[in-house]
């Protein structure tokens, strides 16, 4: 029950203090499929200002791709490879910080 309770400040944390690897992390997954800006805005809780410098930086190095006819942006296969490994690299972290509360308390 406690490891539930650290994860939640944990995550609740994360939320208030996201770094720009976070912030783009939200974003592909909220284009994994294809998704209007609006879409990825709400998903990634960023302002359309933010939401527009993300997208002109993701798109010029090859990580969304932006699909005229649809409007929509989509995750590249390069940007799939970045969330497996933001994934891979979370999973090693978040355990850590578990064991790391869980040792001083």
């Amino acid at each position: 029950m406690l490891a539930i309770f650290i994860m939640v400040i944990l995550l609740v944390i994360n939320m208030k203090y996201r770094s720009r690897t976070d912030i783009v992390s939200q974003i592909l997954e909220a284009a994994n499929g294809g998704a209007t800006k609006t879409k990825i805005m709400y998903k990634a809780y960023l302002s359309y200002a933010q939401l527009k410098e993300y997208l002109s930086v993701l798109v010029e190095n090859g990580l969304l791709e932006f699909e005229k006819g649809t409007q929509t942006y989509k995750t590249t296969s390069k940007g799939l490879q970045f969330l497996k490994t933001y994934s891979q690299i979370g999973g090693l972290i978040v355990p850590a910080l578990i064991l790391l509360v869980l040792g001083a308390a």
